[in-house]
């Protein structure tokens, strides 16, 4: 069976066609968010289709996901995100106990039953501080590039420490490290480790192996080695880890 997975996601909507016959990934896609996000997932997921010469009269269930779920129109069923990026981890990696997602607005610490089904979770949804946004409003203060932000981070000597619990005020505070001499290379560590710092704290001591990242933070480079140093667990970065949750 063909079937569509939607995740109408803060910051980007992601589309997978899913082959169950070859247990395969046949299309994917994935666009910025906007305004109309129906629209906008509509017609990515009909661009995605039209790669694999089909329609959605092709397609099985199209199930959507995400902040916008609701907003689909196209969707014959809506499931939370939680339950999705569980689903997508535990099928790419069955032994998995520990989720970490951080998308561009929120940030999530799932963990697994032995089953492959949710124990609990927490989650960062009120401020950006903790999430790929700050890492966005970083990298446009110092006038570089997200790609950029992890090698400018490994070349980092002393690593700033960055305090501020709201991304507002931890920018006002860069503008301070950069006037008082700080490096781009030690601000950006610093944020990396503020970011990771925040999300182990709301783990507490609770995290199980194996841990594997998701979300679109994962794709930066650096983020891995910093969360291995504040988690002290070994984690590994899903394949695709943008279209987990699709």
């Amino acid at each position: 069976m063909i079937t569509a997975g939607i995740d109408a996601g803060s910051r980007a909507i992601k589309v997978v066609i899913y082959d169950g016959k070859d247990d395969c990934i046949a299309a994917s896609g994935i666009a910025d968010q906007g305004v109309n996000q129906h629209e906008l997932a509509n017609a990515l997921l009909d661009d995605v289709l039209a790669k694999l010469g089909m329609s959605k009269k092709d397609v099985g269930p199209i199930v959507a996901t995400g902040y916008g779920r609701d907003s689909i129109e196209s969707a014959t069923e809506t499931v939370t995100e939680i339950t999705c990026h569980a689903r997508g981890v535990q099928h790419l990696y069955p032994d998995t106990r520990t989720i970490i997602e951080i998308g561009g607005q929120d940030s999530k610490l799932i963990r697994l039953r032995p089953d492959g089904g949710v124990r609990d979770f927490v989650m960062n949804d009120r401020c950006a501080a903790g999430t790929g946004r700050f890492l966005e409003v970083v990298a446009d203060r110092l006038s570089v590039d997200l790609s950029e932000l992890g090698e400018l981070a490994a070349q980092a000597d002393a690593p700033s420490a960055i305090s501020s619990m709201c991304v507002v005020f931890a920018e006002t505070e860069i503008i301070g490290l950069l006037a008082g001499g700080a490096t781009q290379s030690n601000i950006i560590a610093g944020v990396q480790s503020s970011i990771v710092s925040r999300l182990a704290s709301m783990a507490g001591r609770s995290v199980n192996e194996p841990v594997v990242f998701t979300g679109g933070v994962a794709l930066i480079p650096g983020m891995r080695e910093a969360m291995e140093v504040s988690l002290k667990h070994p984690v590994t970065v899903a394949a695709n880890p943008q279209l987990t949750g699709a």
